[in-house]
């Protein structure tokens, strides 16, 4: 009787171990979105904040990409930037470009109106933030951070603009 609770025992496992080999490798669970969710960089604007920000701010919205077109200096930029180009006069026509310079933690003063509305972005939300603190510091109030293209759900609210 031992042995056959023995053999029992480690049959179950060995089952048990399969379906989770087989569940992992071909069951996609919808709760990956999420897990990205919550990975999401600090600061990042939620997509619901940033639909009813885009909403509110119509043609009056300023989106300031904020990445390094010299993959050099911002390596992880590359593939940003495969995803969604830098802006420029026929792709995303509400978007400047103004590079977060991480050497002296600024950037460009945008040429515009401090209560303009802005998203500022770069890949994936860490110098958006640094845009979006020390435009705020600089006098410009209403901004949120954007995240970037490696934030789809974000990006889906502004990423044309």
């Amino acid at each position: 009787m031992h042995c056959f609770l023995v053999f029992f025992f480690f049959s179950c496992f060995s089952m048990i171990g399969q379906v989770a080999a087989f569940t992992t490798r071909f069951y996609q669970p919808r709760s990956s979105l999420i897990i990205r969710t919550m990975a999401r960089k600090a600061g990042v604007a939620s997509p619901e904040e940033l639909r009813e920000f885009v909403q509110k701010a119509g043609d009056k919205l300023v989106v300031v990409d904020v990445r390094n077109p010299d993959t050099d200096v911002e390596p992880g930029d590359q593939k940003s930037l495969a995803v969604a180009a830098l802006p420029d006069d026929s792709n995303r026509p509400m978007a400047i470009s103004l590079i977060w310079d991480r050497n002296s933690d600024s950037m460009p003063i945008p040429d515009v109106a401090k209560e303009t509305p802005m998203i500022t972005h770069c890949g994936g939300g860490g110098r958006g933030q640094k845009a979006k603190d020390f435009l705020n510091a600089n006098g410009f109030p209403n901004i949120l951070n954007g995240g970037g293209p490696k934030e789809t759900d974000c990006w889906a609210e502004y990423g044309t603009k």
